[in-house]
């Protein structure tokens, strides 16, 4: 591998994909954001429109082309590259002068090379969905959780989300405790409090119901954020039992201390989700180093050298994570 080589990252998601594009010792040289990138959630076109958006502005500030990356790996949920699944990004790729190799990984093991390069450790993701792995070996060794929406992602922003929607529903509909979160949702919603019932039933409730039911149900992840304001037990009982079933998922794949990378909003901020996970975690808290990242990215440019033969370490990950920074 040439010194001069460059490599690409990318750290795809379902709302943004982020590229970096590094040199052989880990150095960052360019770094772009696009569109969605997953082609599950945003299908093949749309997404090769993110990633190829993202990519062209990394490979921007050095006038770089395509043509001059060796690697890129990109980091996404659901793709299996060994399925032959992932033509829908070559081919885009290589008609843009690409001709090096496409590697794809999980997004949960770029989340976890994003704040360690050790073989060895675990990471959390609690964003709109949620899941823990165990890593070993620099590979996932074992998965909780991350089964969607319909089946699991406990603890996470839809399933915060769906609790305040429910716990709002049976406050208006008098089953339920009274919630500071009534108002909080209306007015989120842009559903104006009107008590006036029509065969006993209030008003608001039938506007709220018929906008809950409007929605795609991964969209009630953005009534998470009003569980984490103000002072109200009904939203302190959702969130500590948020962190309660996120402690859980983790503890299904401990087996041991190691450095623990923690990914996506929920888990991020001080306060009832994150005190519930450490007490429910007991005495095995005591052994886990945690590692708060804001994304995969860097990870995703580790794996990347990681893929064309570079053998990485904690200072590559340091250099890669500081040689980004100004650039974001």
């Amino acid at each position: 591998m040439g010194h001069d080589m460059r490599m690409l990252g990318v750290d795809a998601g379902g709302t943004s994909t982020r590229a970096v594009l590094t040199t052989a010792q880990g150095e960052c040289i360019g770094y772009g954001v696009g569109g969605r990138g997953n082609p599950i959630s945003a299908g093949a076109d749309r997404a090769a429109d993110g990633v190829l958006g993202a990519i062209a502005r990394a490979l921007a500030p050095s006038s770089g082309t395509l043509a001059d990356v060796a690697v890129i790996t990109a980091a996404m949920a659901g793709q299996r590259a060994e399925e032959g699944e992932g033509g829908w990004l070559l081919a885009r790729l290589a008609a843009e002068g690409f001709s090096g190799r496409l590697t794809f990984e999980s997004d949960l093991l770029a989340t976890y090379s994003s704040g360690s390069a050790e073989p060895f450790g675990y990471a959390i993701v609690a964003g709109t969905g949620a899941s823990a792995v165990r890593v070993s070996g620099g590979r996932i060794e074992a998965t909780a959780d991350g089964l969607g929406w319909l089946l699991g992602d406990r603890g996470s922003g839809f399933w915060i989300g769906h609790r305040v929607a429910t716990a709002v529903v049976r406050d208006l509909d008098g089953a339920g405790a009274a919630t500071s979160l009534t108002g909080a949702v209306l007015e989120h919603l842009g559903i104006a409090a009107d008590e006036t019932r029509r065969e006993g039933r209030p008003r608001s409730l039938e506007q709220l119901v018929a906008s809950l039911y409007g929605m795609r149900p991964i969209e009630l992840a953005a009534l998470a954020p009003l569980a984490f304001v103000g002072d109200d037990r009904v939203a302190e009982r959702i969130l500590r039992r948020a962190g309660q079933h996120l402690a859980d998922s983790l503890g299904a794949v401990r087996t041991g201390p190691g450095p623990l990378v923690v990914g996506g909003s929920v888990l991020s901020r001080s306060g009832p989700v994150r005190d519930a996970f450490t007490e429910r975690l007991g005495d095995a808290a005591a052994g886990l180093e945690v590692r708060p990242v804001v994304d995969g990215v860097v990870g995703a440019g580790l794996l990347a050298l990681r893929a064309a033969g570079v053998a990485v370490s904690p200072i590559t990950l340091d250099r890669l994570s500081e040689t980004l920074a100004p650039l974001r």
